[in-house]
């Protein structure tokens, strides 16, 4: 059976209600025209209110973040059953500006993978290599130290329940997109280091592309035999370029 690919939308700190709206409205007709799984994350705050809005179409949801605890005297967080509890079912993990501004690391991200799948949410687990690690072609090492992390933590019988999205960090934001050639050889490294562990993934494992997708480039990377989908970042709070991305996969 052909995996279904996934469209994920990352808003990021983004917008207002208003916006919130009118993305949700633009591109409906899109997604529940689509074969494939199309997911935004949208802030903490407006999760409820799209959650409403999204519920008569194939739309689906995702947090931008989760704690590391299931309840507790944690100010400011936000648990994986409070997610799961307004109709989150996906929450990115570890995306590199979590990582970047707010330390989280690898061990931490493992954590968070964790309380997401046991809170019934499937993470969106991000992992991808600086610059500097690009030039340095320390990106292998990087990216499998990341993927070691969780493996060690949730072991590979739960990873048929994880998506991975590969975002090079040079590449976020920037207008840089890693050619899809390039992607792919990334992709292809992800796929058989974590079939290199089991096997039994094999047919489940979605990985993601996310590095200034547009428009212009996601059939490109939807092409390459290793990519099964995309996380896009600010084209995605764009409801007409969002739904030709959307339209874009086969």
């Amino acid at each position: 059976m052909k995996k279904k690919k996934l469209i994920a939308g990352n808003w990021k700190m983004n917008g207002d209600i208003a916006l919130a709206q009118t993305i949700v409205d633009g591109i409906k007709d899109a997604a529940d025209q689509s074969n494939h799984d199309v997911v935004i994350a949208p802030p903490f705050v407006y999760l409820p209110q799209v959650a409403l809005w999204a519920k008569e179409s194939k739309i689906q949801l995702s947090a931008q973040n989760l704690a590391k605890f299931d309840q507790g005297a944690y100010t400011g967080e936000v648990s994986g059953k409070m997610l799961k509890d307004i109709g989150c079912q996906y929450v990115l993990v570890g995306h590199s500006e979590r990582r970047q501004y707010f330390g989280e690391t690898n061990d931490v991200v493992a954590e968070k993978v964790e309380f997401a799948l046991k809170n019934g949410l499937t993470p969106i687990l991000c992992v991808g290599e600086t610059l500097e690690e690009r030039e340095s072609d320390a990106w292998k090492s990087v990216i499998e130290a990341q993927l070691s992390s969780v493996v060690q933590r949730i072991g590979m019988e739960a990873f048929d329940r994880v998506v991975v999205a590969y975002e090079p960090v040079w590449a976020i934001g920037t207008g840089k997109s890693a050619s899809a050639e390039i992607a792919n050889e990334v992709h292809a490294f992800i796929f058989c280091t974590l079939i290199g562990k089991s096997d039994s993934i094999r047919d489940s494992l979605r990985i993601l592309y996310g590095g200034s997708v547009t428009a212009d480039n996601s059939a490109q990377y939807m092409a390459m035999s290793h990519i099964d989908g995309v996380l896009v970042g600010g084209a995605s709070l764009k409801p007409d370029v969002f739904s030709q991305i959307i339209r874009s996969v086969e």
